[in-house]
């Protein structure tokens, strides 16, 4: 009796893990894909910002989905919103950096992941064409498919971003 009231219980157990396990390895499953999903995001926009800061110059073709929408949040003149890289990078970034003599390189940086999402908080220097320094801090939020940010939020202080628009003439023929 003992020994059969044993081997009940122990396949009532070994039941009940079972139908647990298999409830649980789903979510098991998902976690550990979300986890290779954030990793895989985090590294492609932590190793773009790495060869910005060595010199490259292709940063935002290498992250951005070429319909990324870039949103520059804040008041002012440069805060707005681009729809496409193309628009985004002839609207706010090149008149900007038409007005440099070096241009912004990463000297700083933080990245997280949730998910689909990067956040990375950096500090960029640069040389404006006049000889001033300029220097910024930026938090953008990439929301992340297929391995491409397919829409951005940019944070930044616009004051000196600006300055430089207003300070420096455009070059001939912008």
């Amino acid at each position: 009796m003992y020994t059969s009231t044993f081997r009940t219980l122990r396949s009532a157990s070994l039941a009940a893990m079972l139908a647990l396990g298999g409830a649980l390895l789903p979510h098991m499953a998902s976690a550990a894909s979300q986890n290779d999903v954030e990793a895989r995001n985090k590294q492609i926009v932590t190793e773009a910002f790495d060869r910005w800061a060595a010199g490259g110059t292709t940063f935002f073709t290498d992250v951005l989905a070429p319909d990324a929408t870039w949103t520059i949040k804040g008041s002012g003149p440069s805060a707005g919103v681009f729809r496409g890289v193309e628009p985004f990078v002839e609207q706010a970034v090149r008149p900007f950096v038409s007005r440099l003599s070096t241009p912004v390189r990463p000297v700083s940086k933080q990245v997280w992941a949730d998910g689909d999402h990067v956040v990375i908080q950096w500090d960029g220097a640069g040389i404006a064409r006049d000889g001033q320094p300029y220097n910024n801090s930026y938090a953008w939020i990439f929301h992340m498919r297929d391995g491409k940010a397919v829409e951005v939020t940019a944070f930044l202080d616009l004051e000196p971003y600006d300055d430089v628009l207003r300070r420096i003439p455009a070059p001939t023929g912008e």
